[in-house]
């Protein structure tokens, strides 16, 4: 309950002088324990280690003493640049933001505030500073590992729609362009 991110069966074991699978099973024993008691708090693996938690039943309770009315969401831009990072680390602010196709100085900012993502080296040709996320990251999304994040070609568009989106409003110049009612073509000017 004391610690700043999940605590690993590695640490717990050295702090409490026991071998590292005793730690693991005792863990595993509590939080199965926890749950079929129904308690209001539950003891979960997330991001590597093992945290305490509020039960989701009983979080908006303790989330009003704790926040007293202040929330702290993320815009839909740091969302949205938070998301690349995510999927393309390590990458550079130059990266995420010829994906997103808007300057993102500002909201890596923010999101490297909030400690969602951190430097993660640099770019060998460039120098440029190359990014990632954090535990804390995974722990904030209720995630394991990177492995747990949800593939995202099911929230993709097929690639005929995409093509069909970008030559929306974009004339034919084709010879074989169909005349108006002028007789004229778009190729006769």
């Amino acid at each position: 309950m004391v610690v700043d991110e999940p605590a690993t069966e590695t640490h717990l074991a050295k702090v409490l002088g026991r071998p590292r699978r005793a730690v693991a099973a005792a863990l595993r024993e509590l939080a199965d324990e926890y749950t079929a008691q129904g308690r209001g708090f539950e003891l979960r693996h997330v991001a590597g280690g093992w945290r305490f938690y509020a039960r989701p039943d009983y979080a908006p309770a303790v989330e009003g003493f704790v926040l007293d009315g202040q929330h702290a969401r993320l815009t839909q831009a740091a969302l949205e640049t938070l998301a690349v990072v995510a999927y393309r680390q390590p990458v550079s602010r130059s990266r995420v933001s010829a994906v997103r196709g808007v300057n993102c100085d500002g909201v890596m900012r923010t999101l490297l505030q909030r400690g969602l993502v951190a430097e993660a080296g640099t770019e060998p040709e460039t120098g440029a500073i190359l990014y990632g996320t954090t535990h804390y990251f995974l722990e904030r999304m209720g995630l394991g590992s990177l492995d747990e994040l949800p593939e995202l070609a099911p929230f993709l568009p097929e690639a005929d729609q995409v093509e069909g989106e970008s030559r929306e409003g974009v004339p034919s110049f084709s010879v074989d362009a169909d005349a108006d009612d002028s007789g004229d073509s778009p190729t006769d000017h």
